[in-house]
């Protein structure tokens, strides 16, 4: 197995660990501009309704094959090289969302977008290993915290830019912003040798679902993302058809802008990492599944005042922070020689909460209204909760233990 060579690597800076944070915050960002447009992009290409909602679904689908054919290749190729050259063709790919003029051109290059997305979770992985073991769940904790805003501030970059100057502008500038996020990179990232006997790719495929069969620490947390996930875009795909209709009526930037009331939620939950770091994994994991399903009353006031809204948003956004913080802290204490791997499998599971969710939420608020929404976000916390209280005595105390030099408290 190639292990990471680099002779004692020396511990994240702030400001490489910040820059970890905002390339991982775009890569994924990408991959959501999308979910605000479908109307506008559908009219410019004179699109069927049918055909927009495969522009997300060919993301999703890029994405999943990214997190199983790109993100394990970290353990076994140069990461540095690896995270710029997969910045590079991201650049290109947005470029040609950007230019697309048929909907062939458009899917194809947004299923590219969703491909090459994947970079953030390399970088995620990447930070966890030349990070410190005692500063390691505070060091994923600032990076992962790039990716909820990311994915959060993606709605209200979108919006913004499409009121201003069209739809195309959005992915245009990203692609100027990710070329520049790539010469950083490559600046910044320390280079690996590799040594020791290589793995050939399809064993390293194969080996993430050995993995997964292998770690019970793994195992449980990477339900725990399916299931939270599920419950935050049980709330996100359906929230702008109310805003959208009467009373409220809002417009795209208006709708976008409830992506902030969530980033304050998630800079908040920023310490849940140096939770875990002290041995307080199990408690944070245990409030922010309480916090996420508490949430659901606030939202559930909805048609009594927006405010309501805005309160449940940043209280089950706090939570979702924490609780996907805790869980990556976690599992990077097994299997140092696997980071990306791990995050893979882990990430696979994300991927499907989140595409389930998204497409049964829509259904239920077609046929049950809001109310429909709040009770299938609520039992989806509530199951949350309660996988987790029965899973406690089954994971392993290596990954729930301070971690040696970590402060106390």
């Amino acid at each position: 197995m190639g292990s990471t060579a680099s002779a004692a690597p020396s511990p994240l800076t702030r400001p490489v660990t910040l820059l970890f944070a905002v390339a991982s915050g775009l890569a994924v960002a990408n991959a959501y501009f999308a979910h605000p447009l479908l109307d506008v992009m559908a009219d410019d290409l004179g699109l069927s309704h049918a055909v927009a909602g495969l522009i997300v679904g060919a993301t999703q689908l890029g994405y999943g094959l990214g997190l199983v054919l790109l993100v394990p290749l970290g353990d076994l190729l140069d990461r540095r090289k690896l995270i710029v050259g997969q910045s590079l063709l991201s650049v290109l790919a947005l470029a040609c969302v950007g230019f697309s003029s048929t909907a062939a051109m458009l899917l194809a290059s947004m299923a590219a977008v969703g491909l090459l997305a994947v970079v953030t979770q390399a970088l995620v992985a990447y930070a966890a290993t030349l990070a410190r073991p005692s500063e390691r769940g505070q060091v994923v904790g600032v990076v992962t915290s790039g990716i909820v805003l990311g994915i959060l501030l993606a709605r209200t970059a979108a919006g913004l830019l499409t009121d201003l100057s069209g739809w195309r502008t959005v992915y245009l500038v990203s692609a100027a912003l990710t070329l520049v996020i790539a010469g950083l990179l490559y600046q910044a990232l320390p280079r690996q040798r590799r040594t020791g006997p290589r793995i050939s790719y399809p064993r390293l495929i194969a080996s993430v679902f050995t993995l997964f069969l292998e770690e019970p620490v793994l195992r449980i947390r990477a339900v725990i993302a399916m299931l939270i996930f599920a419950d935050i875009t049980t709330l996100l795909a359906p929230m702008v058809l109310p805003l959208a209709a009467p009373p409220f009526s809002l417009s795209h930037t208006e709708v976008g802008l409830f992506g902030l009331a969530g980033a304050a939620g998630a800079l908040g939950a920023a310490r849940a990492g140096r939770w875990a770091d002290r041995g307080h994994g199990q408690r944070t994991t245990g409030i922010a599944l309480a916090l996420m399903l508490a949430a659901w009353l606030p939202i559930s006031l909805l048609p009594h005042s927006i405010l309501w809204l805005v309160l449940g948003v940043l209280v089950i956004d706090f939570g979702l922070q924490a609780a996907h913080v805790t869980n990556q802290g976690m599992i990077y204490r097994v299997r140092p020689e696997a980071q990306n791997r791990l995050t893979a499998a882990y990430m696979v599971f994300y991927s499907i909460g989140s595409a389930a969710g998204s497409s049964i939420s829509t259904l239920v608020y077609a046929r049950a209204g809001w109310n429909g929404v709040c009770l299938m976000g609520a039992g989806i916390g509530a199951l949350a909760l309660l996988f987790w209280a029965a899973t406690l005595r089954a994971t392993p105390a290596a990954a729930t233990a301070r971690t040696a030099g970590s402060a106390a408290g």
